[in-house]
């Protein structure tokens, strides 16, 4: 079985593309970040989902982006709520945390050159997001390249790094039916920016709305708890 890294936040994109890349065979070693995030019952979630498809190794790494703040997620800002399709589509959001990705998947890279493995997934999208710079295929591309020249296995071509975002072109309807053919069970998972204590999701906030549109769109119904539900 080919050894993977697998970016799992514990929502709904992680865990479909989680779900596939043990379809496709991969031996999956997870990681989840603590880094200081309102929403941290996602850290819960992820521990759910990874439980679920039995992955080999499930770390949670501790960090503290609050030091830096700079989006809602990590700083005493309001989470947006009820924002038009047109304003998720535009802009730079609030939610937006400065650099995420590119530290995430350092930690992925360290991790991936350790255990030998070339693969390294994470679920951006590029068409149903909202707006992230760190989602997009350019970005991507450019840190694969990056962590060619960076590690001994790229350097001396013995285990090429490979970025898998097999998300990347799809709709959030078509994440929802591609999860529900390969069996997911989305009542474990957790998208919501500002869930309650409990992990009861907002239903409002830009993820919440993305993801309720998808599996609308798919003709399906979300079993993940909403307050008011």
């Amino acid at each position: 079985m080919p050894t993977a890294v697998l970016l799992l936040s514990g929502g709904l994109d992680s865990t479909t593309m989680l779900a596939l890349a043990t379809k496709e065979g991969y031996d999956v070693y997870a990681m989840t970040f603590r880094y200081g995030q309102r929403h941290s019952a996602e850290i819960e979630a992820a521990r759910r989902v990874a439980k679920h498809f039995g992955v080999h190794d499930h770390v949670i790494v501790d960090i503290d982006l609050r030091t830096f703040g700079g989006s809602a997620l990590t700083a005493d800002i309001d989470v947006p709520k009820d924002r038009s399709d047109d304003a998720i589509a535009k802009g730079i959001p609030i939610t937006y945390v400065p650099a995420r990705n590119t530290i995430f998947l350092s930690f992925c890279l360290a991790w991936a050159e350790v255990l030998g493995a070339s693969d390294i997934f994470i679920g951006v999208n590029a068409l149903d997001y909202s707006g992230y710079p760190d989602c997009r295929p350019e970005y991507v591309a450019a840190f694969e390249r990056m962590a060619n020249l960076g590690t001994r296995g790229g350097v001396e071509g013995t285990t090429p790094v490979r970025i898998r975002t097999p998300l990347m072109d799809l709709t959030k309807r078509e994440i929802v039916q591609l999860g529900l053919s390969l069996g997911v069970d989305y009542a474990i998972t957790l998208s919501c920016y500002d869930p309650s204590p409990d992990g009861v999701a907002c239903g409002h906030c830009d993820a919440c709305r993305l993801r309720l549109r998808g599996f609308s769109e798919a003709g399906a119904d979300d079993p993940a708890r909403y307050v008011g539900a």
